[in-house]
């Protein structure tokens, strides 16, 4: 408690920023904040602190859980981890995120090509279900042609299990992959997607309302090709 007490002006500080932005920023932004005003803390001390003073970002993005057991046919992991493409159209991923802020919920679902990152074709919902994800897939596949042998890997979520989602695939010419269960590590490509858009959306600015961050979601991805580097 003696070591903590050094921080007695930080914290005052820290809970002032909070404040000052009604919850909305998280320890990154906060930190930013500090430094503008002078104060020489890292990210780590500041998180810590928050931690302490009881102060959580209301602004939340996280995996969505589409998980439900085995409802159909799980696919084989054939990407392996191994998440490279010599061209594009060779190896697509896709999964579900959730934000949560205002009180609400929002649902992202992409496919991302893992040659360069590029998202193929996206979806925005306040609720996850079927047809979410096969408005996403059929805009996909509407710009390859038949046959391409592509694969098109996902976790095990009920959508992705689904016959009429599998049946799509298969009458494409798309063989179907899937990550083992609860093994995220298995879809990197995509945790490291939703990671970089939870630094560059959520933390860099400042939403005053659901509508607002809607609509900044749907123009960033409307507009928006390459998100990343080439996945390696």
């Amino acid at each position: 408690m003696q070591r903590l007490d050094k921080y007695r002006i930080q914290k005052e500080e820290i809970t002032a920023i909070y404040h000052e932005n009604q919850g909305r920023y998280g320890y990154r932004r906060i930190t930013l904040e500090m430094r503008n005003r002078g104060y020489i803390i890292n990210h780590k001390t500041v998180s810590r602190l928050m931690n302490i003073l009881g102060l959580k970002c209301r602004v939340r993005i996280r995996k969505y859980r589409s998980y439900k057991g085995d409802i159909g046919k799980v696919a084989p992991n054939l990407i392996n981890r191994n998440f490279h493409a010599n061209a594009p159209n060779l190896k697509w991923t896709t999964d579900i995120t959730e934000f949560s802020l205002f009180s609400r919920k929002l649902y992202l679902s992409p496919i991302l090509d893992m040659y360069n990152g590029e998202i193929i074709s996206y979806t925005i919902s306040e609720r996850p279900h079927l047809k979410q994800v096969m408005d996403m897939l059929n805009k996909a596949l509407d710009k390859i042609a038949d046959g391409t042998n592509l694969i098109f890997h996902s976790d095990q979520g009920w959508q992705y299990q689904h016959k009429m989602y599998q049946h799509r695939l298969k009458e494409k010419g798309i063989r179907q992959s899937m990550s083992r269960k609860g093994n995220c590590l298995d879809n990197a490509v995509m945790e490291n997607f939703f990671g970089l858009l939870k630094s560059e959306l959520l933390y860099l600015r400042e939403f005053e309302s659901f509508e607002e961050f809607r609509e900044e979601l749907e123009n960033t991805y409307a507009t928006t090709i390459i998100i990343g580097s080439r996945a390696s």
